[in-house]
Order: structure tokens, then C-alpha cells, then sequence
């Protein structure tokens, strides 16, 4: 082995020790009495470990390509890497000295919102040097930084002078190739479609084992482009009346934000139902056929929604799939800025109603992997018991980016669910209407795509065939799904819930009011069906509702005992004489609004530039005091629910 690698791989090893020895510190430290210790968190921890000394050796073996650099071949070279991993090692202890007493101070783990201490740093700084003890901290610092300098020399001085370097040219590069795709794969952390992430410390569904697995680096980095993410607690107060009012809290507590209502049903001794969430790809209302688009991409799931509960104006928070799964599951808009709050670690710990349903197996399918956008941080550590079926765990092949096709996972789900003994909440989410629009192949025969020239396929709202055909692919998913359930035992007492998880952009021409087209909410507007001919009496409802009621309208349907802690309302309780809005936080665009059965009032966020328009033909709005009355009542919601939305993304914990 070339010394060069020896080198490295003894000073790799010197940092992977220390990282382990810390963990064990920490856990033994911070442990409850009565906890076991947990292989399963120290073997994720080494991974993360590696991971990040992996990022060092190859850093090191980049710069030792140059001779100049390279400490085995340049003398003078020993001075300056001794002095550089010094000061990596320093650097290291710096961290971890933080993170032990950030853990001690927030029970989380180092990340970027510590940088905003520094905006206060004679006060942040007077705390530390009263709370914990510097000076013996220093001390230590100086003893661990002068051992490493020695051993570094050390080890420096042994590999020159009493290792032989017998391999030959060809040898060399073999052996520095091995070197580096072994440093690449722990860099990248495991054989998968994606990355080692933060997110899967998570997995454990155990906060103290995810904060064990975790290290500094990783938390910090992951969380350092959400370190501006904050909210203004004066707004948030302010806004608390209003927002309590909106949403019926009875027990109002301005000063701790009491939001928690709580919802309790009589027993009953009928069977509990089934709920059985769709989280639909890309499903975008005004394409589709229950609003009349005459290119009928989703005949199928038209006729569902004729013998379902059909709520036509549906709106999601915003725009994306992580965000539409974000606020299906917790009820919150996600309102973060420049990424999701899926990515944030600061903001998966989070309440779910689905986590209420404690007395049912709980299922998420995806045919691709919940490691995307690091949703199976926010599933796994927040919903107690949830099986979580992705692209490994079924028998399909994967036809494309995004796992199996969505005719498989429902059927393969359906198939699943119909072992199930006791009363089940299942999410499943789609996927294929979405680029690459890919149509399996065992599907082609029956399937049958239709071609249609461009100009028609524009005309109605479609970028191109292959949009066009993936869209009614969907439906005929959708099909084979309710087809093969109607021959399980589960289906007669299932509530089935369809919806999109976001809208598309475009021009819907004359299918809409032109506001849904000018203003960008096409965007946004997404069928919601709750479909169950045994249960539920089919009617179509036009009032407005939003994504973030799907959860307390489940759970009431269910007859489920629940707290609700977010925005939703449930969507069945006739008894509720307040008009009902959907708020929409757009990325793209940066803005954010309200809308109503009649209107909607929009705000850019940079320009400040305000906009109010109705949503139910294109006449202008009258301009009269009765008018102005609603423009204001609904900016000041606008503003409220966008205050308290960022609030809640941080501060929406779940009780343990």
C-alpha cells in the first residue's frame, strides 16, 4: 500500500475514534435511567462519522497528487499539514464541545440556528461563560490539540522513515482508485437512489435515538441554508386573535399560542372505517374532466367523483409535491423559503392527527423512495407504528426516476391492505404524472395512447401528447385501484380520499375564470374526492376548501377521536357558520393570498403590491365599502395565517 494512503488512513481513523468515543459520551450522558443502549443508532452514527472523514481523506488525496503538497514526497510539506489538520482537529473539537452543551441547552442537535446567537453575542456570550465551564474546556482543548500535533508529527516521521513504499506504478494506481471509490461510497452513505441525509436518522422514530446517530457536521451543514428561517413573535401574537377565531379554539391563550382543539366522538359499536389517503401527482383540476375540459383526459375518476363527495374548489398551499405532502400529513401551508420544511431539521418534529389513530395499522406507499425531498423523516418521526412501502419492498419492476408504475403500487398496495385484521389509515402517493411521463409497457396494449395535434392539446391545457397521455394514465390507475379494492372485504368500510398534491401552471381559457390563469392559482386548484358509496352520500360541494383539511375531515368521518393543532377544519361539520378560505403561499411567484367563494386577495412579498380579484366570473368588482370591508378582513387573514404558519412549522411538536 502506498504510503501516502497509509498516512491517510491513519489520520482518518485517529478523527473516527474521537467521533465515537464523543457518541458514547453522549449517549451514556444524556440517556434516560432505564434506556437500552441501541446498536442500531451507534452503526448510523458511524456512518455519518465516516462520511464526513471521508470528505477529508479525499480532500487530502486530491492535494497529495501534487508533489509539492503531498507530505511523503516534500519534507517541507509535513510542516504545513501538520499545521492544517491541527486546525481541522481544532475545528472538530469546536464543534462538539457546541454540540454537547447545544444538546444540554435545546435537546437538539448542533445546527444552523445557532449562528443566531451571534446577533447578540456579548449577551449569548455572558451566558456561556456563566452556564458552563470555559476554562476547563480550554484546558482540554489545549491538551487534546497538543496530543494530535504530536502524533500527527509522529506518525509522519514513522511512515517516512520506516515504511517501505514496494509498489510498483501500476500498483499505485490501483491502489489510489480503490482508495477513491471506497472514499466516494462512504461519502455518498449508502446504496441507494439518494444520499446519505440527516432524514434518516429519523427513521427510528425515536428523537433521542435520532439525536445519537446524528453528528454535528451533518446536522449543522443540513440545516446552515435554513438558518434565516424564523418568525416574529409580536406578528404572531398579534395575529393569534384573529387566527383562534378562524379556527374555533375555545380555550384562547394569547400568551402561550394556544392553537389545540380537541375532538372527541361517542363510542360506537359499528365498525371503524378504513381511510385510505391519494396523494395525486400533479393532479391538476382544470385538465382534468369533472371541470369540463372537453380532451376528457380522466374520465374514470369523473364518474368516482359523480358518486363521491366532490369538493370543486380545492386549493393546495402552494406549489410542489414535498410541500403538498407536507400539509396533507401535518396541516400547516409550508411556507419555508428558498427549500422546503421537509428539509428542514429544525422542523420534523411535528404533530400529525394521522399519529391520533392509534388503534389502526398505519401504512404510507410510495413506488419510489420516501428519502426524496427527506419525507421519511417527517413520517417516521412523527406517526408511531407506520409501515413505510417503497420501490424495494414490492415485486414490480421500476419503470422509470420514480419507481414502479402508480398501477402497480395501488395494486400492489390493495393486496397489502386486504391482509390487514385491524381497521387501517393508509397514504398512498402517485407519481407518474410527472416527467418523464413514462407509460409501462405491459400497460401499452391496454392502455392505448391518443394522439391529438398540439394545438388542440395547448388549446385545453396540455404541454405536449406525453402530459397529456400521463394524465390519463392517472386515471386509468386510478381504475385498476378501485376495481381490484371492490373485490377486497376492506373496501364497503373504507373512506377513500383523493387529492392532488398541487396544480399546474398554464392558461386555462375559458374554463375558469381568467383570474385562475392571470393570478397563477391554477397552480394550486386540485380535485378533492372523499369516495365511499357505502358510507358517504354523493354530492358535489363548490364552497372553497384546502389541502390542510384533509386530516380533521378523516378523522371526523372515522367518528376518531383527535387533536388538532393546525389549520385544518373539518369539512363535514355543517354546525359551523364561518366562511371558510384557503390560504396559498406561492414559491414561485413569492406571494401569498387568500381565497374565498368570491375572491381572491393576493400580496407580492417583495413589492408589497396587492391584488383583488374575483374568482367567480371576470365583471370587475364593485368599489364600495362593503367591498373594501371584505378586501381588508381578508388581508389582515392573509398576513395572520402567513405569520402563524411560520410559527407553527417550528413550533408544532408532538407530545411524547
Amino acid at each position: 500500500m502506498p504510503r501516502t494512503i497509509r498516512w491517510i488512513l491513519n489520520i482518518l481513523f485517529i478523527f473516527l475514534l474521537f467521533m465515537t468515543l464523543y457518541r458514547f459520551g453522549f449517549f451514556f450522558f444524556y440517556r434516560d435511567v432505564n434506556r437500552p443502549f441501541s446498536g442500531a443508532a451507534f452503526l448510523l452514527g458511524l456512518r455519518y462519522d465516516a462520511r464526513s472523514v471521508s470528505i477529508l481523506g479525499l480532500l487530502m488525496i486530491i492535494f497529495s497528487f501534487y508533489t509539492k503538497f503531498n507530505p511523503i514526497e516534500n519534507n517541507k510539506a509535513v510542516k504545513w499539514w501538520t499545521l492544517i489538520l491541527s486546525f481541522v482537529f481544532f475545528t472538530a473539537f469546536i464543534f462538539y464541545v457546541t454540540d454537547f452543551y447545544y444538546y444540554d441547552y435545546l435537546k437538539q442537535r448542533l445546527n444552523a440556528s445557532v449562528l443566531n446567537f451571534l446577533a447578540d453575542a456579548n449577551i449569548s456570550g455572558g451566558m456561556v461563560w456563566q452556564t458552563y465551564p470555559v476554562i476547563k474546556i480550554f484546558i482540554l482543548l489545549l491538551l487534546l490539540l497538543g496530543l494530535f500535533f504530536v502524533i500527527n508529527k509522529k506518525l509522519l516521521h514513522v511512515i517516512n522513515q520506516k515504511v517501505s513504499n514496494s509498489a510498483n506504478g501500476k500498483k499505485r494506481r490501483i491502489y489510489y482508485l480503490i482508495f477513491i471509490i471506497l472514499l466516494s461510497g462512504f461519502t455518498f452513505g449508502k446504496l441507494d437512489q439518494y444520499p446519505l441525509r440527516w432524514s434518516d436518522a429519523f427513521s427510528f422514530s425515536d428523537n433521542f435515538k435520532a439525536n445519537t446517530s446524528l453528528n454535528p457536521f451533518q446536522s449543522f451543514f443540513s440545516s446552515l441554508q435554513f438558518r434565516n428561517v424564523k418568525y416574529d413573535i409580536e406578528k404572531v401574537r398579534k395575529a393569534y386573535p384573529l387566527m383562534a377565531d378562524y379556527l374555533e379554539v375555545s380555550d384562547l391563550e394569547n400568551n402561550k399560542l394556544n392553537f389545540k382543539r380537541e375532538i372527541q366522538f361517542k363510542d360506537t359499536v359499528s365498525a371503524k372505517p378504513n381511510i385510505v389517503v391519494v396523494i395525486c401527482e400533479s393532479f391538476s383540476a382544470y385538465k382534468s374532466s369533472m371541470f369540463g375540459n372537453k380532451l376528457n383526459s380522466t374520465p374514470y375518476f369523473n364518474e368516482l367523483c359523480n358518486n363521491g363527495v366532490f369538493f370543486e374548489r380545492c386549493f393546495t398551499p402552494a406549489i410542489g409535491t414535498a410541500r403538498g405532502v407536507w400539509a396533507t400529513i401535518t396541516g400547516i401551508p409550508d411556507v419555508q423559503q428558498p427549500t422546503t420544511s421537509s428539509r428542514n431539521p429544525s422542523a420534523v418534529d411535528q404533530h400529525t392527527i394521522m399519529n391520533d389513530f392509534t388503534d389502526y395499522e398505519k401504512f404510507y406507499f410510495l413506488g419510489g423512495s420516501t428519502t426524496w425531498a427527506n419525507i421519511r423523516g417527517l413520517l417516521k418521526n412523527n406517526i408511531s407504528g407506520l409501515n413505510i412501502y417503497e420501490q424495494e419492498n414490492f415485486t414490480s419492476d421500476r419503470v422509470d426516476v420514480w419507481g414502479i408504475s402508480d398501477k402497480n403500487l395501488f395494486l400492489e398496495s390493495s393486496k397489502i391492505l386486504a391482509k390487514q385484521k385491524r381497521p387501517f389509515f393508509a397514504v398512498i402517493q402517485t407519481a407518474d404524472n410527472h416527467r418523464p411521463y413514462t407509460i409501462p409497457k405491459e400497460d401499452i396494449n391496454e392502455f392505448k395512447k391518443i394522439d391529438y395535434p398540439i394545438d388542440t392539446l395547448k388549446k385545453y391545457g396540455f404541454d405536449d401528447g406525453g402530459q397529456f397521455n400521463a394524465f390519463r394514465y392517472a386515471d386509468f390507475s386510478f381504475r385498476k385501484f378501485i376495481e381490484a379494492a371492490r373485490k377486497e372485504s376492506y373496501f364497503n368500510n373504507t373512506i377513500f380520499v383523493f387529492v392532488g398534491d398541487h396544480g399546474l401552471r398554464g392558461n386555462a381559457g375559458n374554463m375558469f375564470p381568467e383570474s385562475f390563469t392571470k393570478q397563477g392559482i391554477l397552480a394550486e386548484h386540485v380535485p378533492l374526492l372523499f369516495y365511499a358509496p357505502g358510507l358517504l352520500k354523493k354530492s358535489r360541494i363548490k364552497s372553497v376548501c384546502s389541502q390542510v383539511d384533509i386530516m380533521p375531515s378523516v378523522a371526523s368521518l372515522a367518528g376518531h377521536r383527535f387533536t388538532n393543532t393546525t389549520f385544518g377544519r373539518n369539512l363535514f361539520d355543517t354546525s359551523s357558520k364561518k366562511e371558510r378560505y384557503a390560504f396559498i403561499a406561492d414559491p414561485d411567484l413569492m406571494t401569498i393570498g387568500l381565497v374565498s367563494n368570491k375572491y381572491y386577495f393576493v400580496r407580492q412579498l417583495k413589492t408589497q403590491k396587492k391584488e383583488f380579484v374575483s374568482v367567480e366570473n371576470n365583471e370587475p368588482i364593485p368599489v364600495n365599502s362593503a367591498i373594501d370591508s371584505i378586501k381588508n378582513k381578508m388581508s389582515a387573514l392573509t398576513d395572520a395565517w402567513y405569520e402563524t404558519a411560520k410559527y407553527m412549522l417550528l413550533n408544532n411538536k408532538k407530545t411524547q
